[in-house]
């Protein structure tokens, strides 16, 4: 088989694989995305948030290139290797109020399976509270955490038991919508009653939350929420896990997001842009706390490739030498006042939110006796649109209501412009 011969019929792939486009795609450069009859796309989907270096960049792809050339895999039972040793050093120091350990897995969901061992293992306590609206992958374990939406959970009961869903502060749907900087919601009280009513906080082990809610519609909480888990977790001995799959790495305008809180974690999960489209995921937990797992209590084959652990130490790099972070806060700035420029006298946007190169946009009614009753039609139309005019966004939210950008670190103040006089013209279609 070449590269020259035809390609099979797109059916081979499976119907399980949802698909947001039919682009059969040939390379990537940057932002963008050439398909194979050389059209150029504005992919402001970014991978879902893993290409944070943009599309094959070339200190990424020379880091690959050498590190295959030298060796594939070199399994962490049996040796150690270069990349992995360096990587695991660096991991320790991209976390503020260390010391902190790494362990390094596959995808997200591996790892956020670890952290639900570990903080098991570590308090000898076996519940775990996530909160609504969270996605935290789609092994068993994780879908048991996970209520983003139905459709991720529903048909695999029975799922694990010992975990329980706490309510997120999403201002925008509360019971009286109001600007996060004035939050009213009752998420502590109803937190207090979960202890009264379901599990006391003695069986806890760790709360379990997204700093930003992800596939749960792009929801940012008020600045106090994180800061009073925190207090929380640690006056009645919970461990603090952050999922910071997708918000880490620079995304929101700060390295991880617990940051915008000045909040420590106990332990933290990353993934998707560690390593620019290598598979390659971890979690940073305090000395003491990684310290519970007993040699041989957690692992995996491929955990921390010696080709992916060369290309995180790209990315890291890169991410450093060209200022992505600053670049994510600054272009993150300017594609939410444009969105908001753009759908100012739209009444079915309900709502433009984000932090850094995280942004969605929530459709409703906007109508009728019930206007804020999300609008994933519309959402689905706008997503239409905007593919038809050569820019890939994705969706988001419960029920599928939200439009969500996630650029790569690397994007320009003229793509983002572009891509808002798209979302603009999209959002006049629609």
């Amino acid at each position: 088989m070449t590269l020259e011969d035809p390609l099979p019929d797109r059916s081979v792939i499976p119907a399980v694989w949802s698909r947001y486009t039919d682009i059969v795609v040939d390379r990537g450069e940057g932002s963008w995305l050439i398909d194979t009859d050389g059209r150029r796309w504005l992919d402001y989907s970014a991978g879902i948030g893993v290409t944070s270096t943009g599309h094959a960049h070339p200190r990424v792809s020379a880091a690959i290139a050498d590190q295959a050339s030298r060796l594939i895999h070199g399994q962490q039972n049996i040796v150690y290797h270069a990349p992995g040793l360096r990587l695991h050093q660096r991991l320790t120091s991209l976390l503020a109020n260390g010391p902190w350990r790494a362990f390094l897995s596959n995808s997200g969901a591996e790892a956020i399976e670890a952290s639900v061992k570990l903080a098991r293992v570590a308090t000898g306590r076996s519940v775990v509270l996530s909160f609504r609206g969270g996605f935290h992958g789609r092994t068993a374990q994780t879908m048991a955490l996970t209520t983003s939406r139905q459709t991720i959970r529903a048909d695999f009961e029975p799922l694990p038991g010992s975990v329980y869903h706490a309510s997120f502060p999403y201002c925008y749907r509360s019971a009286t919508p109001h600007d996060p900087s004035a939050c009213t919601c009752d998420w502590e009280s109803q937190l207090e009653t979960l202890f009264a009513q379901v599990v006391p906080p003695s069986k806890v082990a760790a709360f379990i939350v997204e700093p930003i809610l992800g596939e749960g519609g792009y929801v940012v909480p008020p600045a106090g929420f994180l800061p009073r888990l925190r207090e929380i977790a640690t006056a009645s001995g919970i461990l603090l896990i952050a999922d910071e799959i997708q918000t880490g790495v620079g995304r929101t305008g700060r390295f991880w997001a617990v940051e915008h809180a000045d909040v420590a974690p106990d332990i933290l999960v990353f993934a998707k842009g560690i390593a620019s489209g290598m598979p390659l995921s971890g979690i940073l937990a305090r000395p003491e706390v990684m310290a519970s797992f007993a040699p041989g209590a957690h692992g995996g084959t491929y955990g921390g490739n010696v080709v992916s652990c060369a290309a995180a130490l790209a990315t890291l790099d890169v991410i450093e030498d060209e200022g992505l972070v600053a670049n994510a806060e600054a272009r993150g700035r300017q594609l939410l006042a444009g969105l908001r420029g753009a759908a100012a006298g739209h009444p079915q946007v309900g709502d433009v939110r984000g932090r850094g190169l995280m942004v969605g946009v929530e459709f409703i009614l906007g109508a009728g006796a019930d206007p804020r009753r999300p609008d994933p039609t519309t959402a689905g139309r706008v997503l239409s649109q905007t593919l038809q005019r050569g820019l890939i966004v994705l969706s988001a939210g419960s029920w599928g209501q939200v439009v969500r950008f996630v650029p790569p670190l690397v994007t320009t103040a003229a793509e983002v412009d572009q891509a808002i006089d798209i979302f603009h013209a999209a959002l006049e279609a629609a």
